[in-house]
């Protein structure tokens, strides 16, 4: 068994394509600084009639910690994940406590949850904080004096630094609805911007979440501008696009709009996005160059074995995989200095030492290199079959290298041409021919930007790659039918014809995510996938579906026309009522009515099995139905249906969670026994 970093290690010359390892192992440290204030802790009366209740901002900001803790522990592993309360009337840090003697480090600071890889205990806790209201209480208690934002700042800075101080992305979220903390002390102002230096002079960026009241806006000029930074200093990977928007969207409104505008703000900025290749020169003429930095910021997620696990023990524990090379012949341990590859040629093996692979594979040094230019028209289609890369300029290796590119990517736009590229990304990658279109930037209806202007890296395909189409012949429809299914086309177009992908997440690997989610928290299974890019049919139906049996009619009027009476001319589409979509009509297959317990008793079978201590577990094949199986076969266990009507029997709470019940059928039997 051998971990992917030997791999890596003793492969060097094996990589074909780009290495993306890089864009995906940057480990992320992320820390949750939520104020907890009297405003922060009133409740906000929902305004959708469909979904009643009240949310405070508090309690808003705490499950949106509770989300993003819940997915990093699944989807990335390794990252660290942190919650700081700031403003409470008790205060907590590390072996700092309430009942501690003497001066507190950090007054009306409260470390809910300290900056570590998240646990399913901790989860638990923090789900609990946000979700029961006798927990809130006594944690989020506003504090009576005004706490010191330098303070705050201070104690994140230790936090991060005795827990991440070697981690490449580590990020400060503070989510507030005060916008001027210091109005009256220039001081406090000035300790705290001192502070936030301090921070951004050590890497750790400062993201904001303000929180607009209903009867006034969120000001970031009176504060937080001096906090909150465009760029990172020490940080020359990131650029600006990378930072907090300028157009920084503020959560207001109601609790349910204001929990979801919250959730969408930090998800947009939960994942860090760092650089696939760094510096490398875009050559646009003789000793004409300058530096680029490379973005991966479309990927195909799929599940991905983090670790692996050795269940041999008492507890679960990670296995280290180690790889050892031995003879066939003598098994005697080789060492890698003593291995060689070796590549059959006509019968015999041809051998390379490591240096004579390298000097193979080497193609020179990284470039982008502009071999000429054709119209974006010369494209096609076909010629998209990898991902392409986001470049964007940057400053470290040569001056003035933003102004040059800009100039080159307006006027790629403005003549609608793409540039033919000679592309290394990295040293021993293979270079490929790659076409460079520039892209405009795009923002949302609020002015938000969502893809920042820049250009992309389309690597072509090769002579070996493309394939002749298979022999074909093609009947153009008729114009009458083409205007028919035009019509159809023009019902079922998206809003504002623009597909948004942060709309639809995969559905497969969400329920992934689910089902480890649920095994790690010890909840109930789910019992089916939240699938979003399933179609609507009942408003398909109610738009596109008279234009549909129109295009149908037409069908068959051109058929006959072309085909004579050999074609059919009846129409097998009919359009379904309301009724039919709701409960499938009178034909509908009926629920399939309980199997009769045959010898013995429910009571029974449920003593049987607390005897044998059996109540717990469940075994029971698909295809035999619960009860008729517990009924014929005594000594198999009991499922949630059988326990809940034992329960409702015998007088008992049925409610509740699969353990709950099984503690209640044990006490029953414990007391009458």
């Amino acid at each position: 068994m051998a971990d992917e970093s030997n791999i890596h290690e003793e492969e060097p010359f094996e990589e074909d394509e780009v290495d993306e390892t890089s864009f995906r192992s940057v480990k992320d440290a992320v820390l949750f600084a939520i104020d907890v204030s009297s405003s922060m802790l009133k409740s906000r009366p929902s305004s959708d009639p469909k979904k009643p209740g009240e949310e405070s901002p508090a309690s808003a900001a705490l499950k949106c910690a509770y989300h993003i803790m819940q997915q990093r522990i699944i989807s990335n592993p390794r990252d660290m994940i942190g919650v700081l309360l700031y403003g409470t009337q008790s205060s907590k840090f590390y072996d700092e406590g309430e009942e501690s003697h003497g001066d507190l480090s950090y007054p009306h600071c409260y470390l809910f949850t300290d900056l570590d890889i998240p646990s399913a205990q901790e989860v638990k806790e923090l789900r609990s904080l946000a979700e029961d209201e006798a927990q809130a209480r006594k944690i989020l208690q506003p504090s009576e004096e005004r706490v010191s934002m330098s303070n705050v700042l201070f104690c994140a800075n230790q936090i991060f630094t005795s827990k991440a101080p070697n981690f490449l992305s580590r990020r400060l979220f503070i989510v507030t609805d005060d916008d001027n903390p210091h109005a009256e002390n220039k001081s406090l102002r000035s300790a705290a911007s001192v502070r936030a230096r301090d921070l951004y002079d050590l890497g750790i960026t400062i993201d904001l979440f303000p929180i607009s009241h209903p009867d006034h806006e969120f000001d970031t000029s009176k504060f937080y501008d001096d906090i909150i930074y465009k760029t990172s200093p020490s940080d020359g990977e990131a650029p600006a696009y990378l930072q907090p928007d300028t157009h920084m969207t503020t959560a207001q409104g109601d609790g349910i709009s204001l929990l979801n505008t919250l959730l969408s703000s930090i998800h947009s900025r939960s994942v860090p996005r760092r650089s696939l290749f760094t510096n490398v020169p875009l050559e646009i003429g003789p000793n004409f160059k300058i530096s680029v930095n490379g973005y991966l910021l479309l990927k195909r997620q799929e599940p991905a074995r983090s670790c692996y696990v050795w269940l041999g023990g008492e507890t679960p524990q990670i296995a280290r995989g180690m790889t050892t090379h031995m003879a066939d012949d003598t098994a005697h341990t080789i060492e890698k200095s003593e291995i060689r590859k070796a590549y059959k040629f006509g019968g015999e093996q041809i051998s390379f030492t490591p240096e004579e692979q390298q000097a193979l594979r080497n193609f020179g040094d990284p470039v982008i290199r502009i071999i000429g230019f054709k119209p974006l028209s010369a494209l096609p289609i076909w010629a998209s079959v990898k991902h392409p890369s986001f470049i964007y300029p940057s400053e470290e290796d040569y001056v003035g290298s933003t102004r040059v590119f800009s100039a080159l990517q307006q006027k790629l736009l403005k003549d609608r041409k793409l540039a033919l590229v000679w592309f290394i990304p990295r040293r021993n990658a293979t270079p490929t021919v790659a076409a460079m279109i520039a892209g405009s930037e795009a923002v949302d209806e609020n002015g938000v930007q969502k893809v920042p202007p820049g250009m992309w890296i389309l690597p072509l395909p090769y002579a070996d790659d493309v394939r002749k189409d298979p022999e074909s012949s093609l009947t153009p429809a008729p114009e009458p039918l083409t205007d028919a299914m035009r019509q159809v086309l023009q019902q079922l177009q998206l809003p504002k014809a623009v597909y948004d992908p942060q709309k639809y997440p995969n559905p497969a690997l969400q329920w992934h995510y689910l089902i480890l989610q649920a095994m790690a928290l010890d909840e109930d299974l789910p019992e089916q996938p939240v699938d979003k890019s399933l179609p609507k049919y009942r408003q398909i139906d109610k738009r596109a579906g008279d234009y549909v049996l129109a295009w149908s009619d037409e069908l068959n009027a051109q058929s006959e026309k072309m085909f004579g009476g050999t074609a059919a001319t009846t129409s097998t589409l009919v359009k379904r009522g309301p009724k039919d979509h709701a409960d499938g009509g009178e034909s509908a297959a009926k629920p399939a009515k309980r199997p009769k317990i045959e010898g013995g008793s429910l009571d029974d079978d449920v003593k049987q099995n607390f005897h044998k201590g059996t109540v717990s577990k469940v075994i029971s094949p698909p295809h035999i139905p619960v009860i008729e199986l517990i009924a014929k076969t005594c000594h198999l266990q009991l499922t949630m249906p059988t326990l809940k009507e034992f329960l409702s029997n015998h007088g008992l709470a049925s409610a509740g969670k699969k353990a709950d019940l099984v503690d209640r059928v044990e006490q029953y039997f414990e007391q009458k026994f």
